[in-house]
């Protein structure tokens, strides 16, 4: 990720470069600013335009929620490039709600071929991204980051320095404490940052160790405001997940992987894994799981609300939501259904959707940050391959059906959820008559078993669960060709969850090998005298 400082030297060089209207994507209004006027130096003045103060002595007021004041600012910069006035750099703040006007859009077009034969600069300053189409290749866009470890230093020891004097504030923080405290306040901005600090001094008239966890409350405000990434407590435990040993294994071993120890013994920080499987066994679940394993925040990405309508947006939306990301680090990031949000990029004729994959694939392979991705899928016939490739992902995991002795103990898992004692039920049997459950029919057979006990006025027993399961036909048999095919194709392409196998024999028959080879037979001819079959060939 750009620091503040690479961002403003890019900035400088659009602007000596000329390039005419470069978009500014940020909500930090004055440390833009700032930028500019450190760019602009003493060889070119900087002119700020508002919808509440334009430029000129005379407002004009008007009706239509300032779209003539748009107009009119653009016609004085028009007017400036005319006169070959004092080079100057033109910042235009929340310009974006008037690119929606045609006549605007236009005279931005006329304004920009101005600008390239002069030495001014119009810039757009938004926290939101709207190039409509005819400016897609006049505007140059650019991202500016959060404040960097060094800017939120600066921030603090102001704080600090305003309230050495007061005898009620106390401030306590050893170095390593202090280190943490700003790399608790990344992502923030130097605004939001002030406030959580200042916060933390108003709540105990202290600012020592134990303020982490009010600077990690405030990021939670942020990924809710984010609209895309969903902040998730970890209430789950790996406990709570039956079976999945080999997955379980692979995870523990890496429970220290994000510690300043493993980057001293040389292992990188893990990257992610895919987990394939059936619905509803056990996917999500061990997603959830592993935030409490690791003690990690758990960060659910739903990338369908991404996608905006205007050009770049959507882009744009996915390289905000992963910078979120990176600014919780070290953190889970958890994407649920995969296929449904890319899976359909093949049809996208605008070609957002391959784009958005892109981006999303070359931050895969590139990022530094401590986020560990874990991506789910049902159908992996819709996955685009190039997911698959290693270097992006550190494993793909095949959960399957639960074996016998997986149920069993999903069985107990969940009884025992229901405050109930697993010794007193036939856990075994239970087990033996489920063949080709998930945990997620598991699951509701022992809450169908709860309504009818509590219907009978009784507490539940073995027979109503089993009777529950009897009425139910398992997704294993609804889509049983479906999820013989992708074991089929899972067996050489990706690693097992768990070392006890599935009974694939519920599955049969015919299992999708017979179905197979009644594709590749030739066909026969029907049997007719010699005469009718000479004359059909």
């Amino acid at each position: 990720m750009p620091t503040g400082k690479e961002v403003e030297r890019e900035i400088d060089v659009l602007i000596r470069a000329r390039y005419p209207i470069i978009y500014i994507v940020s909500w930090e209004e004055n440390r833009v600013e700032e930028a500019l006027r450190r760019i602009a130096g003493s060889k070119k003045q900087l002119l700020i335009w508002t919808v509440t103060r334009p430029f000129g002595a005379n407002r004009i007021v008007t009706e239509d929620g300032g779209r003539d004041q748009a107009i009119a600012a653009l016609d004085y910069i028009l007017g400036d490039v005319s006169k070959a006035a004092t080079p100057t750099i033109f910042l235009l703040k929340d310009f974006d709600p008037y690119l929606d006007d045609p006549l605007t859009v236009r005279r931005l077009r006329d304004l920009s071929f101005a600008l390239k034969r002069s030495y001014h600069t119009l810039i757009l300053l938004s926290p939101l991204l709207r190039v409509p189409p005819h400016l897609e290749k006049d505007i140059t866009v650019v991202d500016y980051d959060p404040p960097a470890i060094e800017d939120l230093a600066g921030v603090l020891e102001e704080l600090v320095r305003r309230v050495q004097n007061n005898p009620k504030i106390v401030v306590n923080l050893d170095e390593p404490h202090r280190e943490a405290l700003l790399k608790a306040a990344l992502g923030l901005t130097l605004d939001e940052a002030e406030n959580v600090f200042a916060k933390a001094l108003a709540l105990n008239g202290r600012l020592d160790n134990m303020d982490v966890q009010i600077v990690l409350s405030e990021k939670k405000q942020i990924i809710r405001k984010t609209g895309m990434l969903e902040y998730y407590e970890a209430e789950e435990q790996f406990t709570d997940v039956g079976g999945v040993d080999l997955l379980k294994d692979w995870l523990r071993k890496r429970t220290s992987a994000f510690t300043e120890r493993a980057r001293k013994f040389g292992l990188p920080v893990p990257r992610g894994i895919l987990l394939l499987g059936v619905q509803g066994c056990g996917k999500s679940l061990c997603a959830k799981s592993v935030s409490a394993l690791w003690n990690l925040p758990l960060l659910r990405f739903d990338v369908g609300n991404v996608f905006g309508k205007w050009i770049g947006e959507s882009e744009a939306n996915m390289r905000k939501a992963l910078k979120v990301a990176e600014s919780i680090a070290p953190c889970v990031l958890w994407l649920d259904e995969l296929e449904k949000a890319f899976g359909g990029g093949k049809d996208d004729e605008s070609g957002v959707t391959l784009r958005v994959f892109g981006s999303f694939l070359t931050w895969l392979q590139e990022k530094k940050s401590p986020v560990f991705v874990i991506a789910t899928a049902n159908d992996i016939s819709a996955l685009p391959p190039e997911l698959m490739r290693k270097g992006r992902l550190d494993e793909i995991f095949f959960v399957d059906l639960p074996s016998t002795q997986e149920r069993r103990e999903i069985f107990e898992i969940h009884v025992r959820k229901r405050k109930r004692d697993p010794s007193k039920f036939d856990l075994v049997k239970l087990a033996e008559h489920s063949p080709g459950f998930g945990g997620a029919e598991i699951e509701q057979a022992i809450v169908a078993g709860l309504y009818d006990a509590f219907d009978a006025g009784r507490d539940v027993e073995t027979e109503d669960i089993l009777a529950s399961l009897k009425s139910t036909v398992p997704l294993s048999q609804t889509m049983r060709e479906d999820i013989v095919a992708l074991r089929l194709w899972v067996d050489t392409r990706a690693r097992w969850a768990s070392s006890e196998k599935f009974e694939a024999e519920v599955l049969s028959p015919p299992g999708l090998e017979e179905v197979l080879d009644d594709w590749s037979r030739e066909p026969e001819l029907p049997n007719v005298p010699p005469s009718d079959q000479e004359s059909r060939v």
